[in-house]
């Protein structure tokens, strides 16, 4: 059934109301965008989006009311708005999990990644799946969302639509945007529109245009920042800038009967879907042999490719790095504007939007890896943290990873990446040593179903220090070369390139000190701490080249990195900033007992 304009400003209203009860229920909210925008939302919701098929993303997420609002009233039941910004109720900005929120938003610019990978995935689906997003003027301030309007572009995503809610307030005044953004969106060859966003009638024409458009949709919708109020159309708008008396006033002239029975006929007419995602079967994948001295970057280009081989169902991608993360291998398939049929994605040098990409993806239901240098995560770190917040199997890979990348210098040298990485809540870091622990990485990232995943590696060739047969590597440390002699007086802990590094000092050492190998450090954490004290023995001391601080938790010494880089050559920078075996073994022969 299709709505008509008089239908439409009655479901509009209805649906003002209930995100205003919301909002006065928690004394906290946005009320401007719930005032300005209902119109626009109302009328994808009730008229074109298909529950089950198609996806709604409201990247201006502060308007969370505004959301859950339209989604109780359309039967998706997303909870209670009485509990609204409270403790084990309605989140503050719209997370995914809550039934019918497709992904999870708030940090401004986010949510049109997002989009723009939902968009793609239902096209690599084939599911005829449409993607709506409504944006702000701050989204459309960000720099993650003109990545990801330039990658939609290229890439011809004529399933997705983009609706901006051009009020012109931000929450310092007058918005920061573009002088003209339709032109900037027509130069990243997007078909656009412009509506009065206040009006249902023009907004739905819109939207029929946009089923019509053989390139992305950029559809600007100029309102009024909460129409109707005392404050509308100045920046006091946008939050709770209305007392209780007012809003209560607001309830009472806009609630709408006629909208509730209306918003009940699509309730009836709509139907729940459990979302699919592909079996991983990694049973069939071969850990692939290797040479003696090999990066670990190329370790895992070899465990790709037998993925993929094995018809394992993962998409990649990388950040214009292809070649050099080893990303790309030989049996990636490159996904083309109006061929979807590959297995890789050239996110070209867009590392932020390629995070929020590969968030849109996974809460799609594939399963996408994406790579750029280590360095660079910085870059991405904000879609990161949106992954672990979500839980979405998104798996990142970092190469490049420390000092040893060389003459391209400090720029380019990470340092305190790999600790920060590993301090995102629910995120599985993993910096693995030799092939054993690459495929073991990979067969993790693979089958966690519920949280990212980093795979850390390096650019320069290491020597294969091989795996004992009887270790267990889903501890996270396990002792890979074991002290000679009776006593253990010394723990070498190592990570990645260290490895080789720490088996050299203890040769240098003599008896008694013995070396782990920890690519994981949070499932070393998660394990007893009787496998504990079983593994750190004597005086430990870490390695990794990397800032030390965080290390303390296990060692009584540690060598690392505390400042940046030098450039050199990739062996001399690394030796110069201490990681040398015979200047280290005549350091710790001092802190031995």
């Amino acid at each position: 059934m299709t709505y008509n304009a008089k239908d439409l400003k009655e479901m509009s209203n209805a649906v003002r109301t209930d995100a205003l009860r919301a909002i006065l229920s928690a004394r906290s909210g946005h009320v401007g965008i719930v005032l300005g925008a209902a119109d626009i939302i109302t009328t994808v919701y009730a008229n074109f989006l298909r529950r089950g098929v198609d996806k709604f993303v409201l990247s201006a997420g502060h308007g969370s009311a505004l959301l859950y609002a339209t989604l109780n009233l359309a039967g998706y039941g997303a909870g209670d708005l009485n509990e609204f910004r409270k403790i084990g109720g309605l989140p503050g900005h719209p997370e995914f999990g809550i039934s019918g929120v497709d992904a999870t938003t708030g940090p401004l610019g986010q949510g049109v990644g997002n989009a723009v990978g939902l968009a793609l995935a239902e096209k690599m689906k084939k599911s005829g799946g449409r993607t709506y997003c409504l944006c702000s003027d701050g989204d459309l301030m960000e720099g993650v969302a003109q990545e990801a309007v330039a990658f939609a572009g290229r890439y011809r995503l004529d399933n997705l639509v983009l609706m901006w809610d051009d009020n012109g307030i931000s929450i310092d005044g007058v918005a920061q945007t573009d002088f003209d953004i339709p032109a900037r969106m027509r130069a990243a060859d997007w078909h656009v529109l412009s509506v009065d966003g206040n009006d249902s009638y023009e907004v739905n024409r819109a939207l029929k245009d946009a089923s019509k458009s053989t390139r992305p949709v950029f559809i600007q919708c100029r309102t009024k920042i909460g129409l109707g109020a005392s404050v509308a159309g100045t920046p006091r708008a946008h939050g709770y800038g209305l007392d209780a008396d007012e809003i209560g006033e607001l309830i009472n002239k806009l609630a709408s009967a006629r909208g509730g029975e209306l918003w009940r006929q699509v309730r009836e007419a709509s139907r729940n879907v459990v979302l699919s995602r592909p079996r991983c079967d990694m049973s069939g994948v071969r850990t692939p042999d290797a040479p003696d001295m090999i990066s670990t970057r190329e370790l895992s280009g070899l465990f790709i490719n037998e993925m993929l081989r094995a018809g394992v169902r993962i998409v990649g991608g990388s950040a214009d790095l292809g070649g050099s993360t080893n990303a790309k291998v030989a049996l990636s398939r490159p996904i083309a504007p109006g061929d979807f049929n590959g297995n890789y994605i050239d996110y070209g040098v867009r590392e932020h939007a390629m995070g929020a990409i590969m968030n849109g993806l996974a809460a799609a239901g594939l399963r996408p890896y994406g790579a750029t240098f280590l360095v660079f995560s910085d870059y991405m770190r904000p879609a990161m943290r949106i992954s672990a917040l979500s839980g979405l199997p998104v798996v990142y890979v970092f190469t490049h990873d420390s000092v040893a990348v060389g003459e391209d210098g400090p720029t380019h040298q990470p340092v305190e990446q790999l600790p920060g990485l590993r301090m995102i809540p629910g995120m599985d870091v993993w910096r693995p040593c030799n092939m054993a622990e690459v495929a073991f990485a990979w067969r993790s990232a693979v089958a966690l179903a519920g949280g990212p995943s980093c795979i850390v590696l390096s650019r320069q060739k290491v020597r294969q220090i091989p795996t004992p047969a009887d270790a267990d590597i889903a501890c996270g440390g396990y002792v890979i070369r074991p002290a000679r002699g009776r006593r253990v007086r010394a723990t070498i802990v190592a990570t990645g390139s260290e490895v080789s590094l720490a088996a050299d000092i203890a040769d240098r050492l003599g008896d008694g000190v013995q070396v782990v190998s920890m690519p994981s450090v949070g499932a070393f954490r998660a394990q007893s701490v009787q496998y504990k004290q079983k593994i750190l023995r004597g005086t430990v001391i870490a390695i990794e080249a990397a800032a030390t601080a965080p290390w303390f938790e296990f060692a009584d010494a540690v060598v690392g990195i505390d400042r940046f880089g030098l450039s050199g050559a990739g062996d001399a920078v690394y030796s110069a900033l201490g990681f040398d075996a015979d200047a280290i073994a005549a350091d710790l022969r001092k802190k031995i007992k």
